[in-house]
């Protein structure tokens, strides 16, 4: 899926009050915010369409959308705008809508369409570029909006969602790390991790935002390799979810595809407890979290209902949390197990 850059492809209609854009061939409505982070703005829209009554059928994004599934009844979307101020961070995107075209999966977001337009900053200003995707909408939100209203209301996850969840986030790494090259998402967190909650059944979860997704395998064979990963991950990973040999990669080795198993382990203790199993390092006198993910020093609530998980779910955790990554275990392993405790604990 290439970027387009004709500014005809994605217009702001400001003379409208900015409340239409137009992305590619189809016209979206800005019904309202839905959030903001950086350069990067998300918007609820609804699409317009000549004819509303083929809205979810024949007209508009139904004719570009390879997968029926992916068409909303009601012809919201969830649109995020970038503002992109240099070069870099137009090839960045550009590799996000790249990445984001090779994965196809239902536990994956899919990117149903998208524009890059030239704008003028100003009646003299140079030109800049900005970007509109498309995607699903979930406003249920994310992982991490739900710890939020979750702890408000004094309720966690049940075991059952627990493992439900993880195992949909399992199913959705499965898919990026058996493409050929693998890929790794680089960023699995409950911030990057959509819920949709269904009556009588576990949530929906969803694994988004690939602007970090690389091939997942690389030889590091110099110091100096060595710190250009750990640049580029210290930008890209967020910290309280990175895998050790990425705070601290050694001049000779392999990376591979578990870093992602590092993460995830992290977000099945987060689904529990509602913060990764490291964070408690940042709020310590003379803490580090560093030292606490190289060393893999987990701590575990011992009061109170948040301690009320099975041991098993702690052994879990603590399997995929292996500061070796030649020991940790792969996706595959993973799904195995989780399905184990789903027979265990969900009769």
């Amino acid at each position: 899926m290439g970027c387009s850059f004709s500014g005809l492809n994605a217009l702001y209609d400001a003379v409208n009050g900015g409340g239409d854009v137009w992305i590619n061939e189809n016209r979206f409505r800005v019904v309202r915010q839905l959030g903001e982070g950086g350069f990067a703005f998300v918007f609820l829209v609804k699409e317009i369409v000549a004819d509303a009554s083929s809205a979810a059928s024949a007209g508009g994004l139904a004719k570009k959308v390879k997968d029926p599934a992916h068409l909303s009844a009601d012809g919201t979307y969830a649109m995020k705008k970038v503002l992109i101020q240099n070069k870099e961070q137009l090839e960045l995107v550009r590799e996000e809508i790249r990445v984001s075209s090779l994965f196809n999966h239902p536990n994956l977001l899919p990117l149903l369409d998208h524009a890059i337009i030239s704008v003028k900053d100003g009646q003299e200003g140079a030109w800049k570029h900005e970007a509109f995707l498309l995607f699903p909408v979930h406003l249920d939100g994310t992982l991490l909006d739900n710890f939020t209203s979750m702890k408000a209301k004094k309720e966690t996850f049940s075991t059952t969602d627990v493992l439900h969840i993880f195992r949909q986030l399992c199913d959705g790494l499965k898919h990026m790390h058996s493409l050929e090259p693998p890929y790794a998402h680089n960023d699995v967190k409950p911030g990057n991790v959509l819920l949709t909650r269904r009556k009588g059944q576990p949530p929906l979860a969803i694994l988004m935002d690939f602007g970090s997704a690389r091939p997942s395998r690389k030889q590091i064979r110099s110091r100096q390799e060595a710190l250009q990963l750990q640049e580029w991950t210290s930008e890209h990973c967020s910290a309280p979810f990175r895998a050790p040999e990425l705070w601290d990669c050694p001049s000779h080795a392999d990376i591979d595809e578990r870093t992602d198993i590092w993460s995830l382990g992290c977000t099945l203790y987060a689904i529990m407890y509602g913060v990764s199993p490291f964070e408690y390092a940042l709020g310590e006198s003379g803490g580090s979290l560093q030292l606490a993910i190289v060393n893999a020093q987990i701590k575990w609530p011992n009061t109170g209902p948040k301690a009320s998980y099975p041991e098993a779910l702690h052994q879990f955790v603590t399997w995929m949390l292996q500061p070796q990554a030649a020991v940790r275990p792969r996706i595959d392993d993973i799904i195995i197990h989780v399905d184990k405790l789903i027979a265990k604990f969900t009769k």
